[in-house]
């Protein structure tokens, strides 16, 4: 939901004088809305370059997986 629309819902609560209950329930609801989530997915650039200089160790040593095909490649990445 747009800032706009929260800040024209908000106006037309208060305008309205709406009961306690519901600016309540505002309040949580935006609470909720605004509430920062992890991504686990996010690393700094120490991170990923950590993680690409383990994988060429690793293919170094003859330890890496190779693919055929692109079917076998998308079965092997649903399995992660």
């Amino acid at each position: 939901m747009a800032t706009i629309e929260l800040k024209a819902g908000l106006q037309q609560l208060t305008d309205s004088n709406a009961e306690e209950s519901k600016m309540q329930k505002a309040i949580k609801s935006l609470k909720r809305l605004t509430k920062k989530k992890e991504d686990p997915t996010l690393m700094t650039k120490e991170e990923f370059f950590a993680q690409i200089d383990e994988a060429m160790e690793q293919y170094k040593q003859g330890k890496y997986i190779s693919f055929s095909n692109m079917e076998e490649m998308d079965k092997w990445l649903d399995n992660l």
